[in-house]
């Protein structure tokens, strides 16, 4: 299960007080057991605080990085004999946990995200297409469509756990009738840029024009992004909540024709854009990038769904009580058990055909039958795992 923001910070402070505090970073690295070849890339200085930042940054890069780096906090011996080192060594077994999940399984077919506290239900043609997304680098954009409800937000959980197995990260943003590009691109601007150094995109005043300022911020927040040390992915999300005369939808064009551009100077390390809840009748995106999109339509899990997920997780885990039973009675005590499960979990979400049990929209103030379905089946994993 990926570490969140707020325990990244607990690591970079701990970085700073026990591991970096040092006139000699480099030699304390070492001693660390840090390989030569990574420290040797650290632009490090006689302030702890940056140094600390600058490592709990380039660590985070990769799964194994991460883990490398709190293995060291864990075995310093400052923080070893604090309480804080119980922290740490949860950290460090999550991450563990993550980075032999990235070992040994294709993490496009998980379908158990956080440490397995999340479910990812069906989705086949968004896995695939997120697959051919991350391994073409001419395709720069991903536009995800669907009926509301249907999933495409959904889709973000998908991207965020595939951001800690393929190194990139994602920058979310979520739109609404009153966004503004000048909103937007702050937002953005606080992903790519450190926000210590004071520095901010060029947005346009009161009495600027604000095409060529909205431009030109734009292709600041593409260039911060593009010399960042990290691969960034802009996921800007409902976009069919947008106002009709909203200017997010020149800046959306806007970004991602400037993303177009930079891709062959540095393909790399040049963002990427998903925009969640952009349909084919909504505002075309420029001709040049015809050919640098990829395009999935989000729809409801239906009963095939969770009974396809009950299949695979009940056969890859099953109980420990059926280990003596023989083939065909293990074989029929597993079926039973998914048929348990199945008609549990459509019960619970109140329908089995993508909507409420009669078929109609989700009334008012209600969760959505997809947040209902995810929430069902992960409450029933979770009385799985407790069957002996």
């Amino acid at each position: 299960m990926p570490l969140e923001t707020p325990e990244w910070d607990k690591v970079t402070e701990w970085v700073r007080e026990y591991l970096l505090d040092s006139t000699d970073p480099y030699t304390q690295l070492r001693h660390a057991g840090f390989p030569p070849e990574f420290i040797g890339g650290l632009p490090l200085t006689a302030v702890s605080a940056h140094n600390a930042r600058v490592l709990v940054r380039s660590s985070h890069r990769t799964v194994d990085g991460q883990v490398r780096l709190l293995r060291a906090l864990v075995l310093n011996d400052r923080l070893r004999n604090l309480p804080y080192v119980r922290d740490a060594e949860e950290y460090l077994a999550r991450l563990e946990r993550d980075a032999e999940a990235h070992a040994s399984q294709d993490v496009f077919r998980t379908q158990l995200l956080r440490g397995g506290a999340e479910v990812f239900l069906d989705r086949e043609e968004l896995r695939e297409t997120l697959r051919a997304f991350m391994a073409d680098d001419h395709k720069s954009v991903l536009l995800v469509d669907g009926e509301p409800h249907s999933g495409r937000s959904y889709t973000y959980a998908f991207i965020r756990y595939l951001s800690q197995h393929r190194e990139f990260c994602p920058a979310r943003v979520l739109l609404g009738p009153t966004t503004t590009a000048t909103k937007v691109v702050r937002r953005l601007a606080s992903f790519v840029s450190d926000p210590r150094a004071g520095v901010v995109p060029p947005l346009a005043t009161e009495l600027d024009d604000p095409l060529p300022a909205l431009d030109e911020a734009v292709h600041w927040v593409v260039v911060q992004a593009t010399g960042a040390e990290d691969l960034f992915w802009f996921v800007l999300d409902d976009c069919d909540r947008l106002d009709p005369g909203s200017d997010v939808w020149d800046l959306i064009g806007q970004l991602a024709l400037a993303i177009y551009e930079y891709e062959p100077v540095r393909r790399a390390q040049a963002p990427r854009l998903v925009l969640l809840g952009y349909g084919e009748a909504m505002r075309q995106l420029p001709y040049e990038l015809r050919h640098s999109l990829c395009r999935d339509r989000a729809r409801p899990a239906g009963p095939d769904d969770v009974r396809a997920f009950f299949d695979r997780y009940v056969r890859e885990r099953p109980p420990p009580s059926l280990a003596a039973l023989a083939a065909e009675e293990r074989e029929a005590a597993l079926a039973g058990l998914v048929d348990t499960a199945v008609d549990e979990v459509l019960a619970a979400a109140g329908g089995a055909d993508g909507g409420t049990p009669g078929g109609g929209p989700d009334p008012p103030g209600t969760a959505s039958y997809m947040r209902r379905l995810g929430t069902a089946v992960e409450g029933a994993v979770r009385v799985y795992r407790t069957l002996p």
